[in-house]
């Protein structure tokens, strides 16, 4: 059998947003829906890392004021950053945290 090299789903996921960079605005609304649903903050938190990777880590942690390694510990499994620093890196990707309503029937 020949020696393969799997890709685990982080890197299938940055190889496809290289290749469709307009899919972008997709995947992030995409994360951020599953989140609100699921309240998973390391599956989102490893979404955000994709798109790092894909964005650039280094121009992303000069563009919020921080080192590449303190934006890759904020967006690892383990991190927990603070509601500025998601706000920051979301506005370093181009995008903003902005809230939608949502529709549910209160009884």
């Amino acid at each position: 059998m020949a020696n393969r090299k799997l890709r685990n789903l982080d890197a299938v996921e940055e190889a496809y947003l290289r290749e469709h960079p307009d899919e972008m605005d997709a995947y992030i609304r995409d994360i951020f829906e599953e989140f609100a649903q699921t309240q998973n903050a390391s599956a989102l938190l490893a979404s955000l890392r994709v798109i790092a990777r894909v964005k650039g880590i280094s121009d992303i942690a000069a563009h919020i004021g921080v080192t590449r390694q303190g934006l890759q510990k904020a967006l690892s499994a383990k991190g927990n950053p603070r509601f500025e620093n998601i706000n920051a890196i979301m506005n370093a990707f181009g995008y903003r945290l902005m809230p939608q309503k949502i529709d549910r029937d209160v009884a």
